[in-house]
C-alpha cells in the first residue's frame, strides 16, 4: 500500500487512487515494440529504375453527321449521298480505330422508314456509337 497516506487507520479500506504502475509497464512495452518494428517496415532497397511513358495515347474519334431532309435525301457531313452508297461508306468508317461517332439528324417531316434504313445500314456496317441530334424546344 505504497500510495496510501500514513494517516489512514483502516488497512482494509478500498484504495481511491488509480494504480499507474501496470499502465506505465504496458506503455513501455508497446513503445519498445514500435521502436523495434518501425525501422524494419521502412527498410527498402534503393533501385535506379528506367523511365517510360506508358500512358496510352487518347485519340478522339471523328464525328460523322448524317442528315435526312423532309424529302428523304441523305447527306454525309453536308454533302449529298445516294442511298446505295451509304452502307459502303459506313463499312469503311467502321474499320477505323477509334470508331467514329455518328450523329443522325432527321427532319421532323421525314418518313420513319428512311431513318430506320439508315440505322439498319449503320448497324450492319458495325458502327456502334450512334447519336440522335435534336433541336431544343423554343
Amino acid at each position: 500500500m505504497a500510495m496510501q497516506s500514513f494517516h489512514d487507520q483502516n488497512e482494509d479500506a478500498v484504495m481511491g487512487e488509480i494504480n499507474m504502475t501496470p499502465l506505465v509497464d504496458v506503455m513501455l512495452v508497446l513503445l519498445i515494440v514500435f521502436i523495434i518494428t518501425v525501422p524494419v517496415l521502412q527498410h527498402a532497397v534503393p533501385l535506379s529504375l528506367p523511365s517510360a511513358n506508358s500512358a496510352p495515347e487518347q485519340l478522339k474519334p471523328d464525328h460523322i453527321q448524317i442528315a435526312i431532309d423532309a424529302q428523304g435525301k441523305t447527306f454525309w457531313n453536308g454533302q449529298p449521298v445516294v442511298a446505295e452508297a451509304l452502307p459502303e461508306r459506313m463499312r469503311t468508317e467502321s474499320g477505323k480505330q477509334p470508331q467514329p461517332v455518328v450523329q443522325l439528324r432527321a427532319d421532323r417531316n421525314v418518313r420513319y422508314d428512311a431513318v430506320a434504313r439508315t440505322l439498319a445500314a449503320a448497324q450492319q456496317a458495325g458502327l456502334t456509337q450512334i447519336g440522335f441530334v435534336t433541336e431544343p424546344v423554343r
